[in-house]
């Protein structure tokens, strides 16, 4: 509201000011003709540079958070498209997991001949290197590791890199069998957002669904390790064989993950 409040006031200021004679138009008394773009024929004019679109700011329970970047080439495959392409379930794993240790196990990870993919929640994992957002104050279940390192040997970063956590190998299902592995990249759904993460962490053998705080933050999902996630509505589509290197290298995951998931949807 305040901005609107000081573009009145500017605006009004600008009409008292006398033009000179001659002078030109300022921008506010431009005819609107003289604002459009020129025809075809005309000689084009240089391009503006570019300027990134600005998001909207994550607002959650414990304050306001800073827009979060749209990581490169995402955005031009849609979550109904993907969706479409999970409907149906042929089951790998040789049972049911569950979304928290106190829930019953429901959930089955799904095959096709490209993918593996699972519908679950989101809960947080902070784990890796600590920040102001990750560490053992803010999250009493923080581990200063991951089961995969990044190209310099150290944990990864939550707080930074996008990942999802797949379970430990186990008699349910061994993740390893089906061409994931750290670094394999993975689209996450959730509403009408989809965003591209590698396979960062594993987890307990009989639970599944759960992401870094940088994957919920991306998804506009509450990222707080604490009081965050969500209990639903997130389907997480793992390719099979694919990889990024370094493992930490955000903008190859999404490049990556944009290229196989529009492969994926259409059903090449």
């Amino acid at each position: 509201m305040r901005v609107q409040s000081l573009t009145l006031v500017a605006a009004g200021a600008a009409l008292l000011v006398p033009t000179a004679p001659g002078a030109p138009p300022s921008p506010q008394q431009q005819p609107r003709s003289q604002t459009r773009a020129e025809p075809a024929h005309a000689e084009p004019a240089r391009a503006a540079p570019a300027r990134p679109e600005p998001g909207r700011a994550d607002r959650f329970r414990r304050g306001r958070l800073r827009p979060e970047p749209a990581p490169e080439r995402e955005g031009s495959v849609r979550a109904a498209e993907l969706l479409a392409r999970v409907r149906k379930c042929d089951p790998v794993s040789r049972g049911r997991y569950r979304s928290d240790a106190t829930k019953p196990a429901t959930i089955l990870v799904c095959g096709t001949r490209d993918a593996v993919f699972w519908k679950a929640d989101m809960d947080i994992d902070c784990d890796g290197r600590p920040g102001t957002r990750c560490n053992h104050r803010t999250d009493r279940s923080f581990t200063a590791a991951t089961a995969f390192p990044g190209s310099d040997g150290r944990p990864l970063d939550a707080e930074r890199l996008p990942y999802i956590v797949v379970p430990g190998p186990g008699p349910l299902w061994d993740h390893r069998a089906h061409g994931v592995r750290g670094g394999s990249v993975a689209a996450v759904v959730h509403g009408d957002r989809v965003r591209y993460a590698v396979v960062g962490d594993t987890g307990p053998r009989d639970i599944i669904g759960e992401a870094s705080y940088a994957a919920a933050r991306a998804l506009g999902i509450d990222p707080d390790p604490h009081t965050g996630g969500t209990p639903s509505g997130v389907t997480y589509i793992v390719f099979k064989g694919s990889r990024v290197r370094p493992l930490e290298d955000r903008a190859a995951a999404a490049l990556t993950g944009e290229r196989l998931a529009r492969r994926f949807a259409r059903g090449d």
